[in-house]
């Protein structure tokens, strides 16, 4: 989080164009200088830039897991990434007590890994995974401590070198003394994508479950073979856009996907540390992912 915006009550009701700013903001089509004069029209009713800003920064504090809960055995971890930055660090995280288990790779967002891209790679381990999640901030010193820059850092990247640091990652996890050799993937957002493209170029996944992520080519459509669940939200116009030339693409192919739409949830609805977070979609949504894994990493 930028220094100069605090942590404010969250109002109960967030107007929807603050939402849609900060997603253009998030995802580079908006300056900062504009976000915060986009702001200017919402700041009514005793609220100020400031406060409604704050209001869609995370808060890290409402993790749902902690290291400290027992029971998890958790590092950072380096790997070799040959086509991409040579060598990668992630996030490893498995049940304690040794057993072998299939692997889930956590893929990011455009920030780097941040806490709560952790906090999901537990979740993944407490449903008895072994959980990774790569940094693609690490060969520019890893995740700066705050997602602002960290979203600049991650801008600095090439984005085919991030691709195969990720699918290095997979390979990484599914060699692993601690996995069985299967893994499934799962992303969000510009992780998304990434899940959507790994899903094409590395068919020896078991599945993978992309949140609200950008879609490969219509060509790409018919060389996938990994099972394939979609998570979108409804109000999430841009990542939209393109699902149903993909869809076509998959259709004409005959490929098999399953697809949930959930009505009336921003982009990063899975997200508990903003005030996109929608409860009841996230807990469905992750519940569907797991019954998705368990199916085919069994």
């Amino acid at each position: 989080m930028a220094d100069d915006i605090k942590q404010v009550d969250i109002p109960q009701k967030i107007p929807q164009g603050v939402f849609d700013l900060y997603d253009q903001y998030c995802h580079g089509h908006l300056s900062r200088r504009g976000f915060f004069e986009g702001l200017g029209k919402y700041a009514v009713g005793g609220l100020s830039v400031a406060s409604l800003a704050a209001c869609v920064m995370p808060d890290y504090s409402k993790l749902q897991t902690s290291e400290s809960d027992g029971g998890l055995d958790a590092e950072m971890v380096t790997y070799s990434s040959p086509e991409g930055a040579g060598e990668m660090a992630g996030y490893l995280v498995r049940p304690a007590g040794g057993a072998v288990l299939p692997g889930v790779l956590v893929v990011h967002e455009n920030r780097g890994l941040n806490p709560h891209i952790k906090d999901v790679a537990r979740r993944a381990a407490k449903a008895g995974y072994v959980g990774f999640a790569p940094d693609a901030l690490y060969p520019l010193g890893g995740y700066p401590g705050n997602d602002d820059d960290g979203r600049t850092l991650q801008a600095q990247r090439d984005s085919g070198k991030m691709l195969a640091d990720f699918m290095a990652g997979a390979e990484y996890l599914r060699d692993h003394e601690a996995t069985n050799g299967k893994v499934g993937i799962t992303g969000f957002c510009f992780g998304g994508a990434i899940t959507n493209l790994m899903a094409v170029k590395q068919p020896w996944l078991s599945c993978s479950v992309p949140y609200y992520g950008g879609w490969p080519s219509v060509e790409d459509a018919a060389r996938l073979e990994v099972p394939l669940q979609i998570h979108l939200a409804g109000l999430d116009d841009r990542v939209n856009a393109g699902w149903p030339n993909y869809q076509d693409a998959l259709n004409a192919a005959g490929k098999p996907y399953e697809v949930y739409l959930y009505e009336g949830v921003n982009h990063g609805f899975h997200n508990d540390t903003t005030s996109r977070y929608d409860e009841a979609a996230a807990a469905l949504a992750w519940s569907r992912t797991l019954d998705f894994l368990a199916k085919h990493l069994a």
